[in-house]
């Protein structure tokens, strides 16, 4: 999965920075406010997939005394400023854009510039866009689109993904902005374009916001996991019942597990610490992202005075 994506972060990351060029060296010869806009934002999604790879970068660092579960949670870290530096980079600066073009509108130049521009960066980001949904459409598996956004725990691709889907869009509205400017001769059109693409940005860095929250506060497994962790434990010849089980992802690929399970009363310590062996051996076999497991022995009705 980290292989896969890096892939796509490498694509976005050449495609956006050839794009962010282009669209900069036509918004400064024709004067486009809807072009500028556009550039501002292929620059923003470029230092956002280098903020992706640094993340993932140092989501790699073993444990130590100072962080004994690893750095996983770093990529949620820069996921979550990636959609801060969209909603004030590349929404408000185009929004400011939009405005200070309708309240000093300036004609454009040269639109035949900004058609091929954009018409090129709509192939290129289209391109970037289809390996994108390639890769998620390999991770989210049997899932549908909306539940494998929800529970996706590798915030890179859906980042990714949610950029290419932001950019696609906002060249539809620039390419139709700059061509109703120069049909109907209202210089308007350009600005309130350049808004339009401001408030899609805006939105899809509430969206990503709201996805990446959950896992940099500390996001649950699957339920499919959960239930297989009871499942693995409830089949046990010492174990009475379960009490609780309590998961949390630390990064993508690793998963805390801590249970509470109610042991026989005739079983001995010898037996419970093999049977706790056993149940850790079984449990990171079924789930290969469960890297830390941790058993209390803890009656009951102990459990439900306490609670």
């Amino acid at each position: 999965m980290a292989s896969g994506s890096k892939k796509v972060i490498f694509a976005a990351l050449a495609g956006n920075s050839l794009i962010a060029i282009t669209k900069f060296v036509a918004a400064s010869i024709t004067g486009s406010s809807a072009m500028l806009s556009e550039a501002i934002h292929s620059l923003v999604d470029t230092g956002n997939q280098g903020l992706l790879l640094y993340g993932m970068k140092r989501a790699k660092k073993p444990a130590d005394k100072d962080f004994p579960f690893g750095h996983g949670k770093e990529i949620y870290f820069w996921s979550f400023i990636v959609a801060i530096l969209i909603f004030a980079l590349g929404g408000g600066i185009s929004v400011y854009e939009g405005i200070h073009h309708l309240l000093h509108p300036q004609p454009a130049k040269n639109p035949l510039i900004n058609y091929l521009v954009l018409s090129l960066a709509i192939i290129f980001e289209g391109i970037a866009w289809l390996f994108a949904l390639r890769e998620f459409r390999r991770t989210k598996g049997k899932n549908g689109y909306v539940d494998a956004i929800n529970q996706t725990k590798d915030p890179s691709i859906l980042v990714v993904l949610f950029e290419d889907s932001a950019a696609m869009l906002g060249l539809l509205v620039a390419l139709i902005g700059i061509g109703l400017t120069q049909l109907t001769g209202n210089v308007y059109f350009d600005g309130s374009a350049s808004i339009l693409i401001g408030f899609i940005l805006i939105g899809t860095a509430i969206w990503l916001a709201r996805e990446t929250k959950g896992l940099l506060i500390g996001e649950s497994a699957e339920p499919h996991i959960v239930q297989g962790i009871h499942e693995i434990v409830q089949k046990s010849t010492i174990v009475e019942g379960v009490n609780e089980i309590l998961t949390m992802h630390m990064g993508p690929d690793f998963i805390l597990v801590t249970l509470s399970a109610d042991f026989t009363d005739n079983a001995s310590a010898n037996e419970i610490e093999k049977q706790v062996a056993e149940l850790d051996l079984q449990i990171k076999t079924r789930f290969p992202r469960i890297k830390r497991v941790f058993i209390e022995a803890e009656k009951l009705a102990r459990k439900k005075a306490v609670s």
